[in-house]
Order: C-alpha cells, then structure tokens, then sequence
C-alpha cells in the first residue's frame, strides 16, 4: 500500500538549487565548465558491452546511488510517512546507501572520471546527473544500457518532451529523475508590465540595470537562440555568434544586473531586480514568494533533466534497473515531486498528486500541460570543442 503523505510543509520548499545557491552562489549544473579534462581523451573511451562486470544482485542485495542533496522524500516518523526509498527497500529486500555527494557536476567529475576512463568499478551503482554531463559519458561509452524488458515503466511512462534526447534517442542508457523549466520571472510589486522575452528584458530602457541572467550557459544562451528564432537544439556556429552578441551588448551597456544562481530570488523579492531569467522549481517552491511570477517567453522554454545513469563495471545493474522502474511508478512518482517541486517525469504522477496535494497538482510548473510542453526546447548536445569554445565565450561574456 502507499504510505500516507507528510504533513504540509510551511514557506520554502528546499529543492537542491535553493540549498546550493542560496548561499555564496554557487552554481550548480554548468557555470564556466570549459575545461574538464581527459574527456575527449581517445585513450579514455570505453565499449560498454565489454566494459561490465558481473551481476551480483541476486546475492547481494546492496545498491549504492550518489544523487543531490535535497532531493529524495524522506521518513517522518512523527506523521508515520514512509519514504519511497524506505518502501523500494523493504518491497525489494534490499539495502541502499544513498549518499548526496553531487553538489555539482564539475566537481563530482574527478570522483569518478579515473575510473570510468580505465574500465574500473567507481564505487556507485547509479548516479544522477544533468543532461550535458550525462551525454558526454554516454558518448564516451562509460555508461551501461539498460534492458527495456527490466524498465517497462520508463519507456511506458515518461513524458514526451523528455522521450527521445538527441544523444539519447531511446532512453537506453538514461532515465529522467527529475525535469524542469527555464523562463523569465518578475515581482508584481514592482513591475506592472513585464517583459514577453528574454531580448526585450535585455533591451527596455525601463529595466536597464535591474536584470539578471543565468550563470548556466545552455539556459540563458537558450532563450536567446529561441528570442532569434533559432532552435537551440539545432543551431549554427552563425547563429551562436549573433545570440552571443545579443548578451555581449546587454552586459557592456549595463542593462545586465548579474549572472547569478538562484539567488536572482533574492533580488526579486527585495525589487534589487525586477525581471530574471529563472528556473520554474525555484518558482514553483516559493510560497513566500506569491508575488513572484513565473513567465513562459513568447518564443518558448528550455527545458532540462537530471539523469540516472548506470556506470559501467557496476555488480548491480538489475537493482539499478528496478531503481529505475520503481521510480516510473506514477504512485510512487507523485510522491517524490511533492517532496521536490520540480517537473515530474511521469506521465500518470499528476493524477496521484491529486490525493497528495490537490493544488500542487494543477500547478503547471509541476505537471505541465500537453500544451505546455509544445513550448519547451532542450540545448543541442556539443561536441568537446563546442563545449570548450562555446562555455569559453560565455564565460568571457559573464565573468564567471
């Protein structure tokens, strides 16, 4: 049976962006990524299908995740709340060290990278990391496939703007844990007519020095391919170099504020800002915040993933893969995005939420419409000199 849900929690509902950022700043998926190395080392590049060890999970029943912090349901034994990892334990018999050593990509990489890079076990079973970061080990083989016969519940119900990633078409080697949205966002107490698109908040006198962008790249340079009428899942060097420009003019003429984390809620809050591009958990999560608006740019949304991904030379892929489909669950699904806030993955998790938290389910921001999602867009998947070129000039542009 499902286990009864938590008592309602009061003001801000922590998600792994407000505990990363809200102090210091520090960003979390992609700020001044450049260089990372040995990743487009040849030498350093596997074959999954010989890279593997054997499964030992019907012997050994323990599995070992690295994830975010704040970013899984927990026991609450005052209210008798069951977790979903504590029911996946007991439903199983399996024991799980769950460990919340992700704060960000870039410095989780050297965690693991040696291992990965020489065919070794890293000591996981899973992790979960940003698309970017995923696909560049999926492209370097480092990543086991998973057996669609084992994982019935992702290929049946993941939702359909996150099916078939351009460096991922099938889903055979990632898994969506949770989504969301990148947008603008403003505080009605302070602005009565807020901008429809990243390049008017970039260029309305109005607003000169009461803006923000995103320290993470592919967000903030994503809605400017899109204000362009460019895809960015599909762009040029051309069109690169005119969104850049676009940012470069907005930064030198002072009509940037900062390149922030999620601290932009801050500056909206106290009107220090008053539009920012913005990430919809943040948003979404801010009951104390009612003023604070989330805004879908006319030109549409980026949208972004964590992933779980399963390393090559685990002993435990098919407890990583029952993970997996165990997590698909609507039921199980719905209880886990009360506890996040973010984009839930799971198509048939909204209809669940509605026993959960009736308002929280008709929250767009959570369960987007089929509508909705028409207006989301992912960033193209790079090539390492992309990467390096591209996160380069940005970070000349942002100065971070």
């Amino acid at each position: 049976m499902v286990a009864p849900p938590p008592p309602p929690r009061s003001g801000l509902r922590l998600g792994r962006r407000t505990l990363l950022k809200g102090a210091g700043g520090v960003a979390f998926a992609g700020a001044s990524l450049a260089v990372l190395p040995f990743f487009g080392t040849p030498d350093r590049r596997q074959d999954p299908t010989t890279c593997r060890a054997t499964d030992l999970s019907k012997t050994d029943r323990r599995l070992t995740i690295s994830n975010w912090p704040v970013y899984i349901d927990e026991d609450d034994p005052k209210s008798g709340y069951v977790s979903t990892l504590t029911r996946f334990e007991k439903h199983f018999g399996v024991t799980v060290d769950y460990r919340t050593d992700i704060s960000d990509n870039v410095s989780f990489f050297p965690k693991v990278v040696n291992q990965l890079g020489s065919c070794a076990p890293t000591g996981r079973d899973m992790f979960v990391l940003t698309d970017w970061m995923a696909a560049r080990m999926v492209n370097m083989g480092w990543i086991q496939p998973m057996d669609p016969s084992r994982v019935p519940n992702l290929h049946a119900n993941i939702i359909s703007s996150l099916r078939s990633p351009d460096w991922d078409p099938e889903r055979k080697f990632s898994a969506p844990w949770q989504a969301g949205f990148t947008g603008l966002a403003y505080n009605t107490d302070y602005l009565d007519d807020p901008p429809k698109s990243i390049i008017e908040m970039l260029t309305r006198p109005d607003l000169k020095g009461k803006v923000s962008v995103l320290t993470e790249m592919r967000d903030t340079m994503g809605l400017i391919l899109l204000d362009l009428g460019f895809d960015p899942d599909h762009f040029t060097q051309a069109q690169w170099t005119k969104a850049l420009a676009v940012l470069t003019k907005a930064k030198n003429s002072g009509q940037i504020r900062a390149f922030t984390g999620n601290e932009y809620l801050d500056g909206l809050a106290g009107g220090d800002l008053l539009v920012s591009v913005a990430w919809s958990g943040d948003i979404a999560a801010a009951p104390k915040r009612e003023h604070v608006k989330f805004i879908v740019p006319e030109h549409g949304l980026m949208i972004w993933s964590d992933n779980m991904l399963i390393p090559n030379m685990t002993h435990k892929q098919s407890l990583a893969e029952d993970w997996v489909n165990w997590y698909y669950d609507p039921k199980i699904a719905a209880y886990l995005s009360d506890y996040n806030w973010y984009v839930s993955p799971v198509q048939g998790a909204q209809e669940h939420m509605r026993t959960i938290d009736p308002e929280a389910a008709d929250n767009p921001l959570i369960f987007p419409t089929a509508d909705y999602l028409k207006q989301t867009h992912q960033f193209m998947a790079l090539q390492e000199y992309q990467i390096r070129d591209y996160e380069g000039a940005f970070s000349d542009v942002s100065g971070v």
